[in-house]
């Protein structure tokens, strides 16, 4: 009986390789996510600068200020989740390790 509970305690601790497919998909996922946090950054910096100028009734100054301030914003927020992909892959190699 102790050897059929050691067998199954060892084929519960193996895990199952993750297949290509599944990695791609949550890399392309990732992907996204980064390319859509850009995009957002530059929206919303458009979008507050160009109401801006309609309220002030001014040349499109402050919307280029705030696509800047937008774009700036976006690419801060991309290397965020990069150092978070970064760090999750650096935590799973260390811990097949």
């Amino acid at each position: 009986m102790a050897a059929i509970e050691a067998r199954i305690a060892a084929a519960r601790g193996v895990k199952a390789p993750q297949s290509r497919v599944e990695e791609h998909h949550s890399q392309a996922q990732m992907a996204w996510r980064m390319v859509i946090e850009l995009v957002a950054g530059l929206g919303i910096g458009f979008g507050i600068g160009y109401g801006l100028d309609l309220f002030f009734g001014t040349l499109p100054i402050f919307m280029v200020l705030f696509v800047m301030l937008g774009l700036a914003a976006g690419v801060k927020t991309m290397l965020r989740s990069a150092q978070e992909i970064q760090d999750k892959k650096v935590a799973e190699e260390a811990g097949e390790e």
